[in-house]
């Protein structure tokens, strides 16, 4: 016996030791758990963002990316290389690999069970439940079906009972993390699809828990029948203890981390060690310890400092480093060389087609029955048809528990990649929600009547932006009995990611668009600053959020915009001036959004090149004392910047100084250059630079003869000067006595000759481009104004009808 001990003894791999004393004592790092695992991470993370980056045109989630690169690193393909399993993922360290995943895998679904609200599935209408019970059910039937042809082919000698089970909850399975990303990448959180699809979802996660605990109850190795009954007795009695017992400590924890203050680090390390607790607690009854993170994180309070906080501290770590090992460690499971031969891969498209029918068909014929558009059931089928981690852990513990052998896991972890994979391409193919407006008249600065009330959205990343962005509201405000400046201060957020994301996003949003968060106790410090101006002041501001990949936020500004009926969205220019005064780049999609917001907006719009206008912080209203320059060329952008102008020198700290820029007679502003529309998107757009210069020249006119009467009345706000300029140089010169000022007001598309010879701004034009260069100034904010013209108005976001209700919010404002 002792013999037979040191035999099975020598055969077993060495156990290794944690750290190495370094390759000058003449040790070989990788023979030692804690340097081979930080290789192992760093080669993870780095290989499967590289993938999530060749993934990203195709708008699919960062999970695609994650197990394509675990099955890459695998056996199924990197990994077919001996030398380099052997030297990277050896036998002796996928116990510490798997170990540290499961961990970062526990707070993973924690995070899950936070973002899972369970009274919305209370409420959870009777649609929405048809819908999931169908997309349970038949899916489930035929999983059980699915098993009966993989035990005779692929899988003989499988355990029918858990086999059949853990078949039937892998082809019913709805990812509702992977599903939320895919939602708001797609814009549809909260269109009626979004919706439904996400309480459905919810349903569905709830259910598939349900069915996992059984089939892990039903796959011990123990043959006594009473072992499940007893497995899921405890399971119960566990969920009875989280809401009873441990719910009300969490509870009386958020309850005791108030707004505004600091979360105390004993909470934080107390519900961390509850998560790891209840998971040993599920561990020890037969349900997998996954189970009882969950459990945890659907009982928290979602609401307040509490639960934000725990996703601040956990979700980063866990998400960044951590979740990637379980796809690898999921990968290294799988070897797509073990379907071979025509009867495995007629299984592989047998289990793909149940997955996708069983799915698909089941949600859209109670779609139909609920009378949903065929569009839209068709699309609600296949969102609901998204698998993702969720599946894979299904499928990791029947692998781990011998219910499914290598070909069937190949073959069910290929599907849940192939269902996913074709979610996002066939939604986007099969349903694009139209923007439907009502229509509005005041689209620009400059109307007929100038005593109607002016709405300006103004967008902001950060709170650099903030000080200058009140300054400018502060100047366009006026002091007449006129009508009121109500400004939407719109937040522009990058959707990431993070699981917090689609939190953030189901707080930010009403109706699919971003809303104003009217809620007192909102302590968001942006939201304070435009709260406390309002307080001193007689402007309507509305703080909002968008949450939006930046290749897509454009249409959140343009959308929200059209809804609240704005004359001009302020946008800031995507880059930021440094302490030596040079510029410096935000990104290049900050600086596409600006251009697509060009092409698309409804109304007109500013790109504001931020200088310090007022200073760093808010200037009070009688301590106002500005410079405005307006350089007048002619052309439609110019009449607005003049316009919007004479609007700030109303405010009696302003200063406007208008200078028309006069060619000598029989000549032109271009001085024989040609002029070149620049257009943003010039599929979706055309810019008319010349357009009719008779009608030009007579609306110029008009403009010219209002603004000298308003000058005439007002002497001491307004002023003027015409300029003869005989060349480019001229004008150069002419703006260059301009760069004390504190804010100049161009127009973006002047009939005037470039003045830089190259600019990587092309969206700022000819003058625009030079205003912002670091040669003209360094102290003066510049706004280039492009006017809303509809005749290139020709490809809209938002469908105007006239017979569609009218959302805005005019009573409130």
């Amino acid at each position: 016996m002792a013999m037979a001990r040191v035999v099975e003894a020598s055969s077993c791999p060495s156990v290794m030791k944690a750290t190495s004393n370094g390759a000058f004592q003449h040790e070989y790092p990788l023979d030692f758990a804690l340097p081979l695992l930080i290789l192992q991470i760093c080669l993870v993370v780095a290989f499967t963002r590289l993938i999530a980056f060749l993934c990203r045109p195709l708008r699919q989630p960062r999970v695609i990316a994650e197990i394509i690169g675990g099955i890459l690193l695998g056996p199924s393909a990197i990994g077919r290389s001996e030398k380099f399993l052997n030297t990277v993922f050896p036998k002796k360290s996928i116990t510490v690999l798997d170990t540290l995943a499961n961990i970062g895998l526990l707070f993973f679904l924690f995070l899950v069970g936070l973002e899972l609200d369970m009274r919305a599935i209370r409420r959870t209408g009777h649609k929405a439940l048809g819908i999931a019970l169908a997309g349970i059910t038949l899916p489930f039937v035929l999983g059980i079906g699915t098993s009966f042809a993989l035990r005779a082919t692929v899988s003989k000698g499988a355990d029918p009972v858990p086999f059949l089970v853990f078949m039937g909850v892998a082809l019913s399975i709805t990812a509702f993390p992977v599903l939320a990303r895919i939602l708001a990448e797609l814009k549809l959180l909260t269109t009626d699809v979004g919706r439904v699809a996400m309480s459905a979802a919810a349903v569905n996660d709830v259910a598939a828990w349900i069915l996992l605990a059984l089939a892990i109850a039903l796959s011990g190795t123990n043959s006594s029948p009473y072992v499940p009954l007893w497995v899921l007795i405890s399971g119960a009695a566990f969920v009875l203890f989280a809401v009873f017992a441990i719910r009300p400590l969490l509870v009386a924890m958020a309850n005791r981390s108030p707004e505004g203050e600091p979360v105390k680090e004993v909470y934080v390390c107390v519900t961390l060690t509850i998560v790891l607790a209840c998971s040993f607690l599920t561990d020890t009854i037969g349900i997998h310890a996954l189970f009882g993170a969950f459990v945890v994180g659907t009982i928290m309070p979602k609401e307040g400092t509490f639960s934000r906080v725990l996703i601040e501290k956990i979700e980063d770590l866990v998400s960044s480093l951590f979740l990637p090992l379980y796809f690898v460690s999921s990968g290294l499971k799988t070897n797509v060389a073990t379907i071979k031969g025509g009867l495995s891969w007629a299984m592989l498209v047998l289990v793909i087609f149940n997955a996708c029918f069983g799915k698909i068909f089941g949600t859209i014929v109670v779609s139909l029955l609920c009378k949903m558009p065929s569009k839209e059931a068709v699309a609600l089928g296949f969102l609901m048809n998204t698998k993702g981690l969720i599946e894979l852990i299904v499928l990791n513990i029947g692998k781990d528990r011998k219910v499914l052998n290598d070909q069937s896991f190949a073959i069910c972890v290929l599907m849940a990649l192939f269902t996913t994979f074709i979610t996002t391409p066939i939604v986007m193919a099969v349903y694009k929600p139209a923007r439907r407006g009502a229509p509005y008249k005041h689209k620009t600065i400059q109307r007929k009547d100038p005593d109607s009330e002016l709405r300006m959205l103004a967008c902001f990343h950060t709170t650099r932006n903030i000080p200058t962005l009140i300054n400018i509201i502060e100047s366009s405000r006026g002091i007449r009995k006129r009508g009121k400046l109500c400004i939407y201060a719109m937040h522009l957020m990058e959707l990431s990611e993070r699981s917090s994301a689609i939190t953030m996003v189901h707080k930010a949003r009403k109706n699919g668009m971003p809303f104003w968060n009217k809620k007192e106790d909102d302590k968001d410090q942006m939201v304070i600053a435009f709260q406390t101006y309002e307080k001193l002041s007689s402007v309507n501001v509305r703080p909002m959020t968008a949450i939006s990949p930046l290749s897509s936020i454009h249409e959140d500004i343009c959308t929200s915009a059209h809804q609240k009926r704005a004359a001009m969205i302020i946008l800031p220019f995507h880059k930021y001036q440094r302490m030596d005064g040079s510029m410096e780049s935000l990104g290049h999609q900050f600086h596409v959004m600006n251009q697509l917001v060009l092409s698309h907006a409804p109304c007109s719009v500013g790109i504001l090149v931020d200088r310090g206008f007022g200073g760093t912080s808010q200037v009070h209203a009688s301590d106002v004392s500005y410079t405005i320059v307006v350089p007048f060329f002619g052309g439609r952008d110019d009449r607005e910047a003049l316009r919007y102008g004479m609007r700030m020198a109303e405010h009696p700290g302003i200063l406007l100084n208008v200078v028309k820029f006069v060619p000598p007679p029989g000549t032109s502003l271009a001085f024989g250059a040609k002029l070149v529309g620049v257009s943003s998107n010039k599929d979706k757009k055309e810019m008319d630079v010349v357009g009719d210069s008779t009608h030009d020249k007579q609306q110029d006119d008009q403009l010219w003869s209002d603004f000298l009467n308003a000058c005439n009345n007002n002497q001491e706000s307004m002023k003027y000067e015409q300029k003869l300029v005989e060349s480019k140089g001229d004008i150069e010169e002419a703006l260059k006595e301009m760069n004390k000022s504190n804010l100049v007001l161009v127009g973006r598309m002047p009939t005037v000759a470039p003045l830089v010879s190259r600019s990587d701004c092309p969206e700022l034009g000819p003058v625009g481009s030079y205003l912002a260069s670091s040669d003209f100034s360094s102290i003066t904010s510049v706004m280039v104004i492009q006017q809303y013209n509809p005749s290139t108005d020709i490809h809209p976001l938002v469908m105007e009808e006239s017979d569609y209700p009218d959302m805005s919010d005019t009573a409130t404002c």
